[in-house]
């Protein structure tokens, strides 16, 4: 099932996406919250008649950083020990202001001069938890979306810690909706920027999987229904600039676009 959050009439609600063709989906009004038990309402309206909006309001935002060995070394960072295995993932957070969903404006900070995309898979979790045993990841994910980890490289760079680089307003694009029957496994994931191809990768390069990453995280911190976890992004990042119009697009979910402008 597809899971979009809108509002129409200034009214907020989350509905099933229906159909097949862009101009033939609609959306059948749930009854209740996604994260409990619903019905559909048998309610349905287009979706060219919806504003589409963040399909989550998550609490926290948990991003893992360098788990595709091809970004990591494209940024000439190592991510193996001098045995070849896996350091421990890096672990950041974005705030929930720094969410925005498909279709809105991506502000370009005034504190950076070097803008850049990266498409990544993001996992919805679907109940709270903790200490969750690799054998029950799966309990406790609601399905998945798109995102964008938009990053001003140079304050990255340049700052110890990630928190303004990473997490500034709208520096977090989610959508356009939620699959919940999906094999998250070996999906293609891209980016383009105003039709041109910047990324190309597979899921199936991540260093360490969507199992690995859901225990590492919950060892330390309870996940709430809502919350988000971004799982790192294929190689191919680059710059964004004022008027661009960036797509993330994933097998089995379908795309993300957003528009950066200027911050006014």
């Amino acid at each position: 099932m597809r899971i979009a959050r809108f509002s129409i009439d200034g009214n907020v609600a989350f509905g099933a996406v229906e159909g097949s063709g862009p101009d033939e989906l609609v959306l059948d009004i749930i009854k209740g919250i996604p994260f409990a038990d619903f019905e559909l309402s048998g309610t349905k309206v287009p979706l060219n008649k919806v504003r589409l909006l963040p399909p989550v309001l998550p609490n926290k935002v948990v991003a893992i950083g360098r788990n595709y060995a091809e970004h990591a070394a494209e940024l000439g960072n190592a991510i193996f020990d001098s045995e070849g295995r896996p350091e421990a993932p890096i672990t950041f957070f974005k705030p929930s202001t720094s969410v925005v969903g498909p279709g809105d404006p991506i502000t370009y900070p005034s504190f950076s001069q070097d803008l850049h995309h990266e498409a990544e898979l993001a996992v919805v979790i679907g109940r709270m938890c903790r200490e969750v045993p690799k054998e029950r990841v799966k309990d406790v994910i609601l399905g998945y979306t798109c995102a964008n980890d938009v990053t001003a490289r140079d304050v990255q760079q340049r700052e110890k810690q990630w928190a303004r680089a990473k997490g500034f307003d709208s520096s977090c694009p989610l959508g356009p909706w939620i699959e919940t029957d999906l094999d998250p496994r070996d999906l293609t994931i891209q980016c383009t920027v105003n039709g041109e191809q910047r990324q190309l990768g597979r899921t199936s390069d991540m260093v360490r999987s969507i199992e690995d990453l859901i225990v590492h995280i919950t060892e330390a911190m309870t996940l709430l229904p809502g919350d988000v976890i971004l799982t790192g992004t294929p190689a191919g990042v680059g710059p964004l600039n004022v008027g661009d119009e960036v797509a993330v697009t994933i097998e089995g979910i379908g795309t993300l676009t957003n528009k950066v402008i200027k911050r006014g």
